[in-house]
């Protein structure tokens, strides 16, 4: 796999101790591979197959030889993804999110196309929908978008915290 064409991103592979940080960086456009529960020996041969930086807070994995790897210093999740922001440089542009499940990115659902796939409330309340062609499920923009949106913005921009 190489760099993401639009940004220059490389793609990413997580080890099992950074579950919530990948979850995040899907959601911002990076592809951002989760390996739970697999062996260090197997997580360098994937990270090396696929040509992705390896996060890890593992001290020893990190060390390994041929793999670039980034030791991630914080259990913080704001400090995490501000340190993969610095390392690693910002977000794609335009953002893509990627299912926070499987790591796909999203296409953009027709609303009628949703009617039957979302519960009723948010098929009146949400005009929206994206959907992860991967595993099938289906995203709007919730209430906890807007948080989301705020906490990326927050990240991004160090300086505008208080």
């Amino acid at each position: 796999m190489t760099e993401d064409r639009n940004s220059g991103t490389p793609p990413l592979l997580l080890d099992a101790m950074l579950g919530r940080l990948a979850t995040w960086l899907r959601l911002m456009g990076y592809d951002a591979a989760y390996l739970a529960d697999t062996d260090d020996i197997e997580v360098v041969r994937l990270a090396r197959a696929e040509a992705r930086v390896l996060l890890t807070r593992d001290r020893g994995l990190a060390a390994r030889r041929g793999v670039r790897a980034i030791l991630i210093a914080s259990q913080s999740l704001e400090e995490q993804l501000a340190q993969v922001i610095r390392e690693i440089g910002p977000p794609p542009e335009p953002i893509t999110p990627r299912c926070s499940v499987c790591n796909t990115p999203l296409e953009p659902l027709p609303r009628e196309a949703a009617r039957e796939r979302v519960p009723p409330y948010v098929w009146r309340t949400q005009q929206t929908f994206t959907y992860c062609p991967g595993c099938h499920r289906v995203y709007w923009p919730g209430t906890h978008w807007a948080a989301i949106q705020r906490q990326l913005r927050e990240i991004g921009n160090p300086s505008s915290k208080s």
